[in-house]
Order: structure tokens, then C-alpha cells, then sequence
């Protein structure tokens, strides 16, 4: 642990020398301000561990005195002495369990209907509401980017921002495969169905962050269509951005300008592009780590809600709740408080070993 908080003294140290010549780079400096300001507490704490750890040695030095008293006098200052360097050594621990540095971030959610048709759009519908409720029981805002209805009161997809402090943070355990079991309103026969929903959860990403050339996108305009595919809009208005480079198309057309829309789809853009690079750097650094809790990945099936038993089921951490109603209305930090606890615990104990 000690060469650990030697190399963050020390990248704090670099830090405050290079913000010293950076002169007029104003994003290098908010870079290194940032990355400044993540530092500071730890450093200061990693400072007075530090200097526990040398007024330790030193009284324990005095114990060789022949005075009796003072012997006596420099044991529970040592004591002391030792139980501060415990809590200090706790707290330091708990501070170098790897941190994301996306938590504090608003997140754009993106739901997809998957297989089950119709049904599967209606529990997307749900899910997005869902989402929703539980931004307005955090105080969070809710903005949605693009969405796609099925006329019957259902989404084949649905694209919105959530804004608020640690928004990431909170909802990053919820990308995913979605599976729910229930009768649809057009089973005549009463025979339970089973659909499944997709959630992709990506933090919003800074300008500064992620660069896109142009000569990467390929951007196309064209009239926004409601449900069923019928136009809405006598311009073009909607956007479409393909990425060359993967192939990958974001697009939006719900605001009413074109300019809207495009900035929309942009972030989206970025967002997705950020969390594959974000994704290929942890599986490089963290190659042989499994966790508990799950990659995230889409096609990991994380939660099932079962409507005949009235039961949600989180899979990763094998906990049910019985409140199927109250988890659709946005009471899901059940699962949301087992699942960071069970991943701070398992970087809690990389950091141990």
C-alpha cells in the first residue's frame, strides 16, 4: 500500500509542477485541475499516514527509557499512535479501491425492444418509465433524445438523458439484458410469455474527452416519421450520424431543428464511442477479473420480472424483491445499494492482495 500512495504523492507533486508551466492551455489545465482535485484528499491523508507512521518510530525509540513513569507515559501515547495509523490504513484502503472516473456523470440510458414482439415493446415502455420514476425520486432531470413508439402504447427504442450528480454512478449496473414474465393482454389463453429488453447505460462524455473527425461521419438528413412510420415533418429535420471507422449509426429526430438533432445524435455518438474504449481499457488493465456483478454486457440476462409470482429477481447478486409494483415505479436501489456493494468489496479486496 505504501508504493501505492508514494506514486499518487508523486503524481500529485507532477501535477502541481506541470500546472505551474502550463501556461495558456486552458484544457490541459482543466485536465490537470481535475485530476488535481480527485488527488488532494487521499494525498493529504497518505501525508499524516505517513507521518503516524515515523511518530511511531520514534516513540517507540523512548520505550528504552529506564524511567518507569515515562515508560508508562510513552506506551498509551503508542497505543494511541496505533490506532490511528489503523484507522488511517482503513480509510486508505476504502479511498485505493479503484474509483470510475465516470460516476459523477449524467448518463444517456438507451432501451431496446428485444425478442418477444409486441409484449417486448410494452416492457420497454414500461422500463422507461420505470427509469423516470426513480430519476424524480433522486431529483434528477429527464430529457429524452429519440424514441421510436409501436402505436399501441409500447417503444421499439428509446434514447434520454439523465441529469445529476452521481446519475452514473447509481444506474451503471443496470446495462443488461431485461427479461420479464408475464401474460400479454392478447393471450387468450393465459399462458405466461416471455420477452426480453436490452439497456445500454453510457455516461455523457466531454468535448475535451473525445475527438471525431469529420472525415469519420457521415451525416444524413431526412423527414422525421411518427408511428407507423408516417411523416410529421414537411422538412428535414431529423438526423442520422454513421461512424465509418465501426459502423456504428445513432439517430435522433425529435427535436425540431435539424441542429437540435444532430447535436443530440452527436452525444450520443460520443457517449457509445467513449464506453467501447472505456470497455477495452478495463478488460486490458483487468483481464482476469470476473465480477460478481457482471460485465454489463447485453447479452448477459441481469434481471427478470415475474408478474404471476409478483417477484423482481436480480441475478448477479441473487436477490428478490416482492414489490414488482413498487420497483416499476422506481424502487430499485434494493438491488442498485447489493450491487455496489458487492463491487466495492471485490476491489476492496484486489487492493488488499
Amino acid at each position: 500500500m505504501l508504493e501505492n500512495l508514494q506514486g499518487i504523492i508523486e503524481r500529485f507533486e507532477e501535477i502541481d509542477r506541470q500546472l505551474a508551466e502550463v501556461g495558456d492551455d486552458y484544457t490541459t489545465a482543466i485536465k490537470l485541475s481535475k485530476e488535481r482535485a480527485e488527488l488532494e484528499t487521499i494525498v493529504t491523508k497518505a501525508r499524516s499516514y505517513q507521518q503516524t507512521l515515523d511518530k511511531i518510530e520514534e516513540t517507540q525509540a523512548l520505550l528504552e527509557t529506564e524511567d518507569e513513569e515515562m515508560r508508562s507515559l510513552v506506551q498509551l501515547e503508542l497505543e494511541a499512535l496505533k490506532e490511528q495509523r489503523e484507522n488511517l490504513e482503513a480509510s486508505l484502503k476504502s479511498m485505493l479501491v479503484p474509483k470510475d472516473p465516470r460516476d459523477q456523470r449524467n448518463v444517456i440510458m438507451e432501451i431496446r425492444a428485444g425478442t418477444g414482439g409486441d409484449e417486448a415493446g410494452l416492457f420497454a415502455a414500461d422500463l422507461y418509465r420505470m427509469y423516470s420514476r426513480y430519476a424524480e425520486r433522486m431529483n434528477w432531470k429527464t430529457e429524452i433524445l429519440s424514441m421510436h413508439e409501436t402505436g399501441i402504447g409500447g417503444v421499439k427504442e428509446v434514447s434520454f438523458m439523465i441529469k445529476g450528480d452521481g446519475a452514473y454512478s447509481r444506474l451503471k449496473y443496470e446495462s443488461g439484458v431485461h427479461r420479464v414474465q408475464r401474460v400479454p393482454e392478447t393471450e387468450s389463453q393465459g399462458r405466461i410469455h416471455t420477452s426480453t429488453i436490452t439497456v445500454a447505460v453510457l455516461a455523457e462524455v466531454d468535448d475535451v474527452e473525445i475527438d471525431i473527425p469529420d472525415s469519420d461521419i457521415q451525416i444524413d438528413v431526412y423527414k422525421s416519421a411518427g408511428a407507423g412510420g408516417q411523416s410529421v415533418q414537411k422538412n428535414s429535420t431529423a438526423v442520422r450520424i454513421t461512424h465509418l471507422p465501426t459502423g456504428m449509426v445513432v439517430a435522433c429526430q425529435d427535436e425540431r431543428s435539424q441542429l437540435q438533432n444532430k447535436l443530440r445524435a452527436m452525444s450520443i455518438l460520443k457517449a457509445r464511442l467513449y464506453e467501447v474504449e472505456e470497455r477495452k481499457k478495463q478488460e486490458e488493465e483487468a483481464a482476469t477479473r470476473r465480477s460478481q456483478v457482471g460485465s454489463g454486457e447485453r447479452s448477459e440476462k441481469i434481471r427478470t420480472y415475474n408478474f404471476p409470482q409478483s417477484r423482481v429477481t436480480d441475478h448477479r447478486v441473487n436477490i428478490s424483491s416482492f414489490n414488482l409494483n413498487g420497483v416499476l415505479d422506481g424502487d430499485i436501489d434494493e438491488f442498485i445499494d447489493e450491487l455496489t456493494l458487492v463491487d466495492e468489496a471485490e476491489k476492496l479486496a484486489l487492493v488488499e492482495a
